[in-house]
């Protein structure tokens, strides 16, 4: 089955473009781009999904992050403490 697809616009004063010194095109890839950290900063999309959202593979968009200095893994203290539990038992 094959997914469907929804167009989203939105309008943008020219002036804004000209501000940031980005074209229309540059703008939209970071926008999809921003969008997608946004959602798995916020844990609703998993880092695979984030990637398709941007428009990349998913190596790429871990690449993207890795030079935007953004982590990967962002665990709270307690699942870092169950991770490395979890890992003593199994050794």
């Amino acid at each position: 089955m094959q997914e469907r697809t929804i167009n989203i616009c939105f309008p943008i004063k020219e002036n804004i473009l000209l501000s940031i010194k980005e074209t229309k095109d540059e703008f939209i890839n970071e926008i999809m781009y921003l969008s997608a950290l946004h959602f798995y900063r916020k844990r609703r999309l998993s880092l695979g999904k984030a990637a398709e959202l941007a428009g990349y593979k998913k190596n790429d968009f871990i690449e993207k992050l890795q030079k935007e200095k953004e982590y990967i893994f962002d665990y709270s203290e307690e699942e870092i403490d169950e991770i490395f539990e979890d890992a003593v038992k199994i050794k």
